[in-house]
């Protein structure tokens, strides 16, 4: 079986790239991507696998939200399902589609012009699902069980999986497993590396904006000076990490904004920190999600000060290690075993981890490059387009083994 599926993908290739090219010239960012949505649904209807819209429209307080973190303006969020096959066991395959706020600065003919850039390679993930549908399509009456596809937007605002979840993408049929692919351009072109358990470090994020009360530099007792207050804040939530917890665990905070005022004979109004909070320990995360909210608010009042936290939460992806060991294998049998490695977690986020909170998935990374080449978000990063047929054999080949072993074993679930 994975041998006709590599074949099968090799045969595709040239349509995979096609696909990968174009959705490459047309990238969009955040939740709603209604021009990348319109080629998915076409392509699917071209290959005879229904679909479905997963999403709707988004609270008002989330879009002010992100809008507040730098977003555009966000409406509603939109993806979108698709069902090979029938019946229980089923397993999910999933493919970001989402861009970034990158313009695109290589010398690629089919780059991207409008100021956007599929710099993370969601593109070629979109693509790669697209083969690996047309695979599968064509064995559909093979297959003991059902392939859902998901095709999710807003991997790059942390909470894209979150919105496709609470719109029930792992229900109806109800998922029992989830796989994803993500390419590596650092990485030799190839090359599947995996990690088993945390894969990816969380990510919270914190928008806090101080209000004091403005005035002359000369007269500071009048005043409430909210950047004074920023300064305390963010030195005490920086003594957290090396006084509350555990040196074992890998906690990285970052202020990547500090703002406010304009003159230097002026105490501003406000004043406005973003900081930014990855850890591979669940327990670090829990734990500063409660007293960072906490410390802050009390340096605020404390200097008279009034503050508004707006919060974005990320979880760890989680790969469950008996779905890992079992997959290995399907995945062994398309890119070889002596080309795949087990790797410490990374510490960037992968929203993945809203999927892998409810259900045994795995997160596997595809070299699609070579060491020393421009890394992911970076606006000179480029794809080697050959292993664009082995990541849709590599996601097709993980669905059909883990559906027969189920047929074969009498097993309905992916622990």
């Amino acid at each position: 079986m994975a041998e006709e599926i590599r074949r099968r993908a090799e045969e595709l290739w040239p349509t995979i790239v096609q696909d990968r090219r174009y959705l490459h010239q047309i990238p969009e960012i955040g939740m709603d991507l209604p021009q990348t949505c319109a080629y998915l649904k076409k392509r699917l209807d071209e290959m005879g696998i229904p679909w479905q819209v997963c999403g709707g429209p988004l609270p008002p307080q989330m879009t002010a939200d992100y809008m507040a973190a730098g977003f555009p303006e966000m409406k509603r969020a939109e993806g979108i399902t698709a069902l090979i096959g029938s019946g229980a066991p089923c397993i999910l395959l999933r493919a970001d589609m989402d861009a970034l706020p990158i313009r695109e600065e290589n010398d690629l003919l089919f780059r991207a012009q409008n100021g956007y850039g599929h710099m993370c390679g969601h593109d070629s993930h979109a693509a790669m699902l697209l083969g690996a549908a047309q695979i599968l399509k064509e064995r559909e009456d093979r297959l003991p069980g059902t392939v859902k596809l998901l095709f999710q937007p807003g991997e790059e605002t942390g909470a894209g999986a979150r919105m496709m979840v609470d719109c029930g993408a792992l229900e109806n049929p109800k998922v029992d497993a989830a796989f994803a692919l993500h390419v590596q351009p650092l990485e030799e072109a190839g090359r599947l590396r995996y990690s088993m358990g945390v894969t990816s470090a969380s990510l919270d994020t914190y928008i806090i904006k101080i209000k004091g009360k403005g005035g002359h530099s000369s007269i500071p007792q009048c005043c409430i000076d909210p950047l004074m207050i920023a300064n305390q804040v963010y030195q005490a939530v920086n003594l957290l990490v090396g006084r509350e917890t555990n040196p074992a665990a890998m906690v990285a905070l970052t202020c990547g904004v500090m703002r406010g005022g304009s003159a230097v004979n002026i105490i501003p109004d406000q004043a406005e920190l973003h900081i930014g909070v990855r850890t591979l320990d669940m327990g670090a995360a829990e734990h500063l999600a409660r007293r960072i909210p906490e410390l802050t608010e009390h340096y605020v009042r404390a200097w008279r000060g009034d503050v508004r936290i707006t919060e974005f939460h990320t979880p760890c992806t989680y790969s469950r290690e008996p779905l890992c060991r079992e997959l290995a294998e399907a995945l062994g049998q398309i890119v070889g075993p002596e080309r795949m490695a087990v790797i410490p977690p990374m510490t960037g986020t992968e929203d993945f981890g809203y999927i892998t909170r409810e259900v045994p998935g795995m997160f596997c990374f595809l070299g699609a490059g070579a060491p020393g080449s421009p890394p992911l978000h970076s606006p000179n990063m480029v794809l080697d387009e050959r292993v664009l047929s082995l990541g849709a054999a590599l996601y097709a080949n993980a669905a059909a083994a883990w559906l027969a072993r189920r047929q074969n074993s009498g097993e309905e679930e992916g622990t």
